[in-house]
């Protein structure tokens, strides 16, 4: 069995947690996380963590933060005037909203703080500042090269594939990795 490395496409069980124990997101219940190694298609700790692993190995590891999230930034906390926000719901501390950024992308912000003229927002990442852990088992790795190889060996492949190369019934994010 081959370790794990950039371009690989590999299929995840996952559960991560908060450094008091609790869980923030798990793959249990759901279809494993599927992702190209090195494509930053997930935080970065978690990419380097899951290379080098082999399939049904099993691993526990902590992202300290920079590693995860990365830390609280002051410059993400910005104060807007109330009368910019819809009137109903009427804004309260704790609320999320969707605010648009210039390029058009929605972004996640949290009221922080709400006075009679402005609203406090917090559009950091929720799990910035904080060292995660996370368990991972390997379900499934695809080797690109591996890959082409066989179809080679095998000569014309009647499977109907995507352009990606994802056969139809492959894992849920079809990256092609059973």
């Amino acid at each position: 069995m081959t370790e794990i490395k950039k371009g690989d496409k590999v299929k995840v069980e996952y559960t991560g947690k908060l450094e008091d124990g609790s869980v923030f997101d798990s793959s249990e219940g759901k279809a494993p996380l599927c992702f190209e190694v090195g494509a930053q298609q997930v935080i970065p700790g978690f990419d380097k963590a899951v290379e080098g692993m082999k399939k049904d190995e099993e691993k526990e590891f902590t992202l300290k933060v920079d590693e995860a999230y990365g830390p609280i930034r002051a410059e993400m906390v910005q104060e807007i005037p109330r009368d910019k926000l819809p009137k109903d719901p009427e804004p309260k501390e704790g609320m999320m909203l969707m605010m648009q950024a210039p390029t058009g992308q929605q972004i996640p912000a949290k009221i922080t703080k709400v006075e009679d003229d402005k609203v406090t927002i917090d559009i950091n990442h929720p799990l910035a500042g904080k060292d995660l852990t996370f368990s991972v088992k390997v379900v499934g790795v695809n080797d690109p090269e591996e890959a082409k190889s066989e179809e080679t060996k095998e000569g014309s492949d009647t499977e109907k594939k995507d352009d990606d190369g994802c056969k139809p019934d492959d894992c849920s994010s079809c990256c092609g990795c059973e």
